[in-house]
């Protein structure tokens, strides 16, 4: 899979990966003889778990050998030479490929090397690893095992460690909202609210995708990803208040981001359990495929005569050691960043790509004066009401969404709130503002008394939340240390545009006609105001920014005031500004970056986790023909 010679760089990876390939091809010949001499025999031999993309995925089923001798001898030749190299799946937590980076070579060379082992990452290594040996990059650890990941119930429990070992690191933006990158295979999949649905066809048809591999592309994340909610009381009753508040019409269940009620898919199936990004690697080849974990990249490395070409990468284990990853000698090999929309820009900057004065004050050798990596960052405003409920309310995330004409999107959450978890969050978050120029009193003594002393005990509760489309406002990424584990410094701006604001007062509007609808009637307060509410999530510690007296009493204030990230942010290395159509760093060989620091103008469906798995396969499967294409004679 890998060699740790430097003089092994004459017989690249590659030529073993199509040796490989010209193996598969002569097995295949093989058995192709064989069927023709007994077709009457014999139905084909199918393993269940390779993805047939020619057939519907919910028609696949096992087929069986009907006796007899050529019937046998060729289930035989099957097994010989066809299940070797067809069925290769390895169920998760893959074990013979993903292992702790401080078992690494020193040095080693591959056809391809992927930065970031997250919602993008996993579905573009597995899918590369059909036709080449691959290296999957990734900072954090597995997410099996660990029940705070892999339960609905954990959801809140990951967020709030800010623990240097958390799956989920703590990033708090100039502007005083708080949110988080995170740092386990799978990405952020392994640690959003699950929402699965697609991106509209205008989305698809702006970022100039072939929609039928986009079709063909979602259905290979959805067959081991999503599945469709069961709806319980709390979520059903929210869906009744979005059409009772005018979100029409009802559009049932459905993956399709389309104006109206839905309900969308999940990642957590019917038993409260996730499934994530990661689990896309059961479709890799386990015999060309390599995850090193716990293995955080400090820059890429380049050949610089002439243009600029992307050689490999320095990266280190968890004890500290460095590790060098090679590119192969051959010409198709490449190096393809998917850290996400912060550790993408980031990665680029430590390397010396990005804006020459900023690279020169940190004192980082320029490759690429390219003054547009780390702009254009934007993140979704998200803001919320929380509804103290009279009767008990089950665990639930994000399931039914109402999907207004006017560029807001309503969602709910629920849970029987144990917030003991928060008590730590005033400190913790206080010991880490100053690193961001912020200053750790804005924490006030009235919050930090607020959640010590009335939300020690398990509250039954929900939120109803909307946040807005786009967003028109954006900022940018700055570094802060030229160490890759480090956060950089982030601006987003939120609502600087006023049409941003606009939309979230009208999304605000929409959820208090929810809270307030007949639906709703069982888990409110019925003497409980909408502006008590809204007082209600003011005193909560959700963000650094300031309060202000008249924020109950306008929506435009609350909307500034209350504003959290749901964790969509997006840009910093974007189309036609860093990279082509082609997903290629402009200016730089054998380079891409492919996730959400890509999209420009949106971020993709009311949650862009399906679409950016999606990406990781289509752009897999792109990078496969143009490697095919390619082939060498």
């Amino acid at each position: 899979m890998y060699y740790i010679s430097p003089e092994s760089r004459t017989r690249t990876s590659t030529s073993l990966a199509d040796d490989t390939v010209s193996l598969d091809f002569v097995h295949a010949i093989l058995i192709f003889m064989l069927l023709l001499s007994c077709f009457r025999e014999l139905y084909c031999c199918t393993c269940p778990d390779v993805v047939d993309e020619t057939i519907n995925y919910e028609q696949k089923q096992r087929t069986k050998i009907k006796p007899g001798l050529a019937g046998y001898l060729s289930a035989i030749a099957a097994i010989i030479f066809f299940l070797p190299s067809a069925c290769h799946a390895e169920p998760a937590p893959f074990n013979s490929f993903a292992k702790n980076s401080i078992s690494a070579p020193q040095v080693a060379y591959y056809d391809y090397i992927i930065v970031g082992g997250g919602t993008a990452g996993c579905a573009l290594a597995a899918t590369l690893s059909e036709a080449a040996n691959v290296l999957l990059l990734e900072r954090g650890g597995l997410p099996y095992g660990n029940a705070r990941i892999s339960n609905v119930a954990g959801f809140a429990y990951t967020l709030s460690d800010i623990s240097p070992l958390s799956a989920s690191q703590l990033i708090i933006s100039t502007d005083g909202v708080i949110t988080h990158r995170a740092r386990v295979l799978g990405g952020g999949t392994a640690l959003n609210a699950g929402f699965y649905t697609r991106a509209s066809s205008e989305f698809v048809s702006k970022s100039g995708w072939d929609p039928n591999l986009v079709q063909e592309s979602y259905e290979w994340v959805e067959n081991k990803v999503a599945h469709e909610p069961q709806l319980q009381q709390w979520q059903s009753a929210v869906r009744e208040g979005m059409l009772e508040a005018g979100v029409m019409p009802d559009n049932g269940f459905t993956y399709d981001h389309i104006e109206g009620t839905k309900t969308g898919g999940s990642t957590f199936d019917r038993n409260g359990i996730r499934k994530t990004a990661a689990d896309l690697l059961e479709y890799a080849d386990p015999a060309k495929i390599s995850v090193h974990l716990h293995a955080t990249v400090q820059r890429i490395l380049f050949k610089t005569q002439g243009k600029p070409r992307a050689d490999g990468v320095e990266f280190k284990d968890s004890l500290g050691r460095s590790h060098t990853a090679y590119l192969s000698k051959d010409p198709r090999s490449e190096l393809i960043v998917a850290a996400g929309a912060i550790g993408s820009p980031q990665l680029l900057m430590l390397s010396g790509v990005g804006p020459a004065e900023q690279l020169k004050r940190k004192g980082i050798n320029i490759v690429l004066d390219q003054p547009m990596v780390g702009q254009g960052m934007a993140d979704n405003p998200m803001n919320a009401i929380i509804i103290p409920s009279p009767n008990p309310i089950e665990i639930s995330l994000i399931q039914p969404v109402g999907i207004t004409p006017f560029g807001s999107y309503i969602e709910s959450a629920s849970r029987s709130i144990d917030l003991t978890w928060a008590l730590k969050l005033p400190e913790g978050i206080a010991n880490k503002t100053k690193q961001y120029g912020l200053d750790p009193n804005s924490l006030t003594t009235s919050v930090k008394g607020f959640v010590n002393n009335i939300l020690r005990s398990p509250l039954q509760a929900g939120i109803i939340l909307e946040k807005i489309t786009g967003p028109v406002s954006s900022g940018h990424l700055e570094l802060i240390t030229l160490d890759a584990k480090d956060n950089p410094l982030v601006t987003f701006n939120y609502f600087k545009e006023p049409e941003d604001l606009e939309k979230c007062v009208k999304g605000m509007e929409v959820v208090i006609k929810v809270a307030k609808s007949r639906a709703m009637a069982k888990y409110r307060y019925p003497l409980v105001p909408a502006q008590t509410l809204m007082t209600t999530m003011l005193a909560l510690p959700i963000n650094l920014r300031p309060r202000h007296l008249v924020s109950s009493m306008s929506l435009e204030q609350y909307c500034k005031d209350t504003v959290m990230s749901i964790w969509h942010y997006h840009g910093g290395c974007q189309v036609e500004k860093v990279v082509d159509q082609d997903y290629k760093v402009i200016g730089i060989d054998a380079l891409r970056v492919v996730d959400g620091s890509t999209f420009t103008f949106d971020s993709p469906g009311t949650n862009p986790q399906a679409t950016v798995m999606m990406l990781g396969r289509y752009m897999g499967k792109k990078i496969l023909q143009e490697r095919l294409s390619r082939r060498r004679k």
